[in-house]
């Protein structure tokens, strides 16, 4: 990774009116990163006040997915919803959150459609872990009419997707076909500057990430697959999600959500969380994968659709997955 000398590392704004200016694929979607980062912001600084503002716990609603919703779920879908729908381009935004679609506009410059989860891990709020953001942004067909529809669409068909991650910087990832950018929020300019440019994953895995504390649960294959992997690398797990996608990103290595008896279809969203991080893994020179095929070939049924995923170095994952598809 080239590291940039503080005074010439250029902000989003710059970087993607540089980048993206003059290919015709990415028309409109400069305001959608913008939209985004401008949400993340409001999001960041809710966060770190959570404890003071006595926001922290939950709301005592249980979401579309069946989950107990935290005060700032609600808070962040809300807000995000909002940035995106004032950018002038979003048709339509799927979120975790919203059992129902939001249908923004349906004139030539709503081009393009979001999914997100807003704030992914916000059980780990209360005792400081990092949690995140993430978004896939997807080109809406000319004529094409915005209605429930256009959030079923492949991983494949994907132009960009993002992520931000709420630790101890607060680090937004985008990526479009064969770029991966990482940028990181200046809590004084509250401006994101490029920090980390052309992410790839390291060659060399050296960790896997599961929940060891499902092992039990997995079939015989699924399991010899994760004594594989205790063989070869160490044990990393946040149990938030982009955190641990974010590390394995940096530092190189495999994340396992597999299905299992009770829950065969996995447990994390298609839509919200595999295709775009599916797609930020695979410009970055990784893989995605599902228990059976590659997560963006897969066609989705519904918009809160939910798939196991295994994710990260391409090497580790195809082996991974040809142990547990010999079972």
């Amino acid at each position: 990774m080239t590291l940039i000398k503080p005074s010439k590392r250029p902000t989003l704004s710059n970087y993607a009116a540089d980048a993206w200016s003059d290919d015709s694929r990415y028309e409109g979607l400069n305001a959608i990163v913008q939209a985004i980062a401008d949400g993340a912001d409001q999001i960041e600084e809710k966060i770190r006040a959570a404890t003071l503002a006595d926001i922290i716990g939950t709301s005592g609603e249980v979401n579309v997915q069946g989950e107990i919703v935290q005060y700032l779920d609600t808070a962040a879908s809300d807000t995000f919803v909002d940035v995106l729908s004032k950018s002038g381009r979003v048709a339509a935004i799927g979120s975790e959150e919203i059992e129902e679609t939001v249908i923004v506009g349906d004139s030539l410059q709503h081009n393009l459609i979001v999914q997100m989860d807003p704030l992914d891990g916000s059980s780990n709020i209360d005792v400081a872990v990092s949690i995140g953001s993430i978004f896939g942004i997807w080109l809406r067909g000319d004529g094409e009419p915005a209605t429930d529809d256009l959030l079923l669409k492949r991983g494949s068909q994907q132009v960009a997707a993002a992520y931000v991650v709420y630790g101890s910087s607060t680090v937004m990832v985008v990526a479009v076909e064969n770029s991966v950018q990482g940028f990181t929020l200046d809590p004084e300019a509250r401006q994101f500057i490029l920090t980390h440019p052309d992410l790839r994953i390291p060659e060399k895995c050296s960790v896997y990430s599961a929940n060891e504390g499902n092992f039990n649960k997995l079939d015989e294959a699924t399991q010899k697959a994760f004594i594989e992997l205790r063989e070869k690398y160490s044990l990393r797990y946040v149990g938030s999600l982009v955190a641990d996608f974010h590390r394995n990103l940096l530092k190189g290595g495999i994340f396992l959500y597999p299905g299992d008896p009770k829950s065969p279809e996995g447990k994390l969203r298609l839509q919200y969380e595999a295709n775009p991080l599916g797609f930020i893994a695979e410009q970055a020179g990784g893989a995605a994968y599902s228990d059976k095929q590659r997560i963006m070939d897969i066609q989705p049924e519904h918009p809160h659709e939910r798939t196991p995923l295994i994710i990260g170095n391409k090497d580790v994952v195809e082996q991974t997955m040809t142990i547990i598809n010999k079972g």
